[in-house]
Parts: structure tokens; sequence; C-alpha cells
């Protein structure tokens, strides 16, 4: 699995690359399949009372993209709540690909004849 992480109008430092690691540890628990993870990190010069700091993330799993973005008054809020939706989209796709295995209407028992 590939992760980059890389910082727009922000220096990424060693904190916050760990941060992101230690929160990605959770959907790489939910689902293990991850090819390729893209973190782009962003402070915007905004008003004062506008959202300043944005977070994306493109995750490449095997037959889908994922992408998140949340906006937040602190970097790290934002990183929590990317992370958030980010488990929500991973669990709701392994979800969709484990619900295909189910039996054929043709091998079930007929409920007449019993």
């Amino acid at each position: 699995m590939n992760l980059t992480i890389s910082g727009h109008h922000v220096e990424v430092t060693p904190a916050i690359r760990e941060y992101v690691q230690n929160k990605l540890e959770r959907v790489r628990r939910h689902f293990d399949q991850v090819i390729d993870i893209a973190v782009i990190l962003t402070v915007d010069k905004l008003r004062e009372k506008d959202k300043r700091h944005k977070a994306d993330i493109n995750l490449h799993l095997s037959g889908k993209d994922i992408h998140v973005e949340s906006l937040a008054h602190d970097l790290y809020a934002a990183i929590d709540a990317l992370i958030d939706k980010l488990d929500r989209q991973v669990i709701k796709h392994k979800d969709k690909i484990q619900d295909h295995q189910h039996d054929a209407i043709k091998h079930m028992p007929d409920p007449a004849s019993a």
C-alpha cells in the first residue's frame, strides 16, 4: 500500500504525518485491500469566520476509488472528520462486496412443498 501525504500552503510536519498514519490504521483494520492512499492537507486564506483547514483523501481500492474531503477550523479536526467519513464509506463498500455472495433462488427450498 502506498501512502502519500502532501500539504498545500502548509508544511507537513512529522507529528501531522504520524497523526494521519495512526488514524488510517482504523480504515486498514476494516478493509485491508487498499492499493493507494493520497492525502492532501490545505490551509486557505479566507475570512476568519470561514473554515480554513481542508483535508482531502483519495483512496484507491480494488475496483473502486473513494474521494472524501472535510473542512474545519483546525487541521486535526479536519483530519478527524475526514477519517470518520472515509471509514463509513469503506464499511459501506465492504458490505456491498460481501452482500453479493448469497444463495440463488433456484437453490432455495420451495415454500409450497414444505
